[in-house]
């Protein structure tokens, strides 16, 4: 698909990771007026917005272990739960864009795709793909999803964008956060790592950090290694992690500054 960019809004930048169920909503409303603002109503371009669950989904997939499988009711129960924190934050989203005139819909994996092995195993893209072709946003976020190998697990917005970037063949990847991109010296975070390749992720790999908050996702260092796989897969492919807290980044991004850390296979 011509021209199309896979951008995620990062938990810990659209929630207060350490505490639960905190939105920031200032943050919400800003990003998606700087999305709308660059052009979303444009056909040249096309978007997928993904979002993270930060402090509502994380926080009972921790407390269940969801993330590595469902077996027990009591399990399920958390399944269902890490269900209702994650699809209640997308929601929060979704206003945000209604009320800014985006025109949207939201596809939930939980309801749509099956997984195996920790990995979309099934899904139909087609809806999907229309709503791009017809210039309707459509907005995917981390989400459970059943599983033939683990009975249920959680997906992560990369997860997703994973499948996704196979699939579609997108022409970016930007991964919007609180971080300024990937440090080499996590966590004093004084040295920024601008380019990462196959030739120096040996070398910058010890240094990449997790988490300072729950995420049962991995953290950047899981993040970086699924982008690395991904643009050694996709020629052309770059990604662009970046911090989307300071104000004007994502516009900048959009527009093809030079921001954050860029991943690409040479």
């Amino acid at each position: 698909m011509d021209n199309l960019i896979l951008l995620k809004l990062g938990g810990s930048l659209i929630t207060d990771k350490n505490t639960p169920q905190t939105t920031r909503t200032d943050t919400i409303a800003r990003l998606v007026g700087e999305l709308k603002e660059w052009g979303m109503g444009s056909r040249e371009w096309r978007v997928v917005l993904g979002h993270g669950s930060g402090s509502f989904g994380h926080i009972p997939a921790q407390k269940y272990g969801t993330r590595q499988g469902v077996n027990s009711e009591e399990e399920w129960r958390g399944f269902a739960e890490v269900w209702y924190e994650a699809t209640t934050l997308n929601r929060i989203v979704m206003e945000a864009l209604h009320t800014a005139g985006v025109p949207a819909i939201s596809f939930p994996i939980s309801g749509g795709a099956t997984a195996r092995d920790g990995q979309v195993e099934a899904w139909n893209l087609t809806p999907l793909v229309t709503a791009l072709e017809m210039g309707v946003l459509p907005v995917v976020f981390g989400d459970v999803v059943f599983e033939s190998v683990r009975g249920g697990t959680i997906l992560s917005t990369e997860d997703i964008f994973t499948h996704l970037a196979r699939e579609l063949r997108p022409l970016r990847i930007l991964l919007a956060g609180i971080d300024e991109g990937v440090w080499a010296d996590f966590p004093s975070c004084t040295q920024l790592i601008p380019e990462i390749t196959p030739k120096n992720y040996a070398e910058v790999t010890q240094s990449v950090g997790g988490s300072t908050a729950t995420d049962v996702t991995g953290g950047m260092a899981s993040k970086v290694g699924q982008m690395l796989e991904l643009v050694n897969a996709i020629s052309g492919l770059e990604v662009i992690i970046f911090n989307g807290s300071q104000p004007g980044n994502l516009t900048r991004v959009l527009q093809r500054e030079k921001l954050g850390t860029r991943i690409t296979s040479n």
